[in-house]
């Protein structure tokens, strides 16, 4: 009987440690919780949500709204954190003078679209709606290019070093702009002519962008692939046409650009980042 009794328990104890082996305790297998995320979204219009028509209470004359792209995607993210400071009409020497103050060495992830407003590119659409002429519009896009190229590229490298020193451990996103126009049947203030030399422009802001966030170290998020299809004068527009009654809106993604253009090239820029 006891020689019996020592095999039984030998058994027991191989068994116990086979189990052991082959099914793990819940702690010793439950992947660690992520960190919470301190995201601080900085920007222009385009980041603040301009154009969604839905804007935060506080946010006044920088209306942003809980659509815009920083919002939405600190809301689908696990962030302990988000700092939302974006604001419309932002020229790169507003973000880095006015935008900044919250960003911090605990500060893990950044994103920012800034340039558009520097270019003028909201005075070239002006210039390029009816009745300009096409040389008129082609005049104005030279300008705004020849100012991207040569002016802007200082003023991009000033932000991102700002950026970098004050949220030194940050990852950060650098948003470019989707091309506003489709070559479908469009209105007559907008010539087919006119609407290729505006995507050219807008062409030439993400080509000087993307080199100047390299050039920094940081990642570009270009937009353009995904608002493929849907700018104005496409059969199913994420942007806002020009609108006479509220002028603001005009050429800005509405809320589905926001969700299905905007969010999606956020998401993907940040993809080693955990979604709840």
């Amino acid at each position: 009987m006891t020689r019996a009794r020592a095999l039984l328990a030998t058994s027991a104890a191989l068994m116990t440690g086979l189990l052991a082996v082959l099914v793990p305790t819940a702690a010793a297998g439950a992947a660690p919780a992520p960190a919470p995320i301190d995201y601080v979204a900085l920007g222009d219009s385009y980041s603040s949500g301009v154009g969604t028509g839905t804007y935060r209470p506080d946010s006044g004359d920088c209306l942003r709204s809980d659509y815009a792209y920083p919002a939405r995607w600190a809301a689908t993210h696990s962030v302990g954190s988000f700092s939302f400071t974006a604001c419309s009409g932002a020229t790169t020497q507003d973000v880095r003078s006015k935008q900044l103050g919250t960003l911090s060495d605990r500060t893990d992830l950044v994103s920012v679209s800034a340039g558009g407003n520097d270019a003028g590119f909201s005075r070239t659409l002006s210039s390029c709606v009816f009745p300009a002429s096409d040389a008129e519009c082609d005049r104005a896009v030279a300008t705004a290019i020849t100012y991207a190229n040569n002016t802007l590229p200082g003023r991009l490298d000033g932000l991102y070093q700002d950026i970098k020193a004050k949220a030194p451990k940050a990852t950060i996103i650098v948003m470019g702009y989707p091309r506003l126009f489709e070559r479908d049947v469009c209105p007559l203030s907008f010539s087919l002519h006119k609407r290729d030399s505006l995507n050219r422009a807008a062409d030439e802001l993400a080509k000087v962008t993307a080199a100047r966030a390299r050039n920094a170290g940081l990642t570009f998020a270009d937009p353009r692939q995904a608002f493929a299809g849907h700018g104005i004068c496409g059969g199913d527009p994420w942007i806002n046409q020009l609108n006479v009654a509220d002028p603001v809106e005009s050429y800005h993604p509405t809320i589905e650009g926001q969700a299905r253009g905007y969010l999606p090239t956020m998401n993907k820029a940040t993809g080693t980042l955990v979604t709840r």
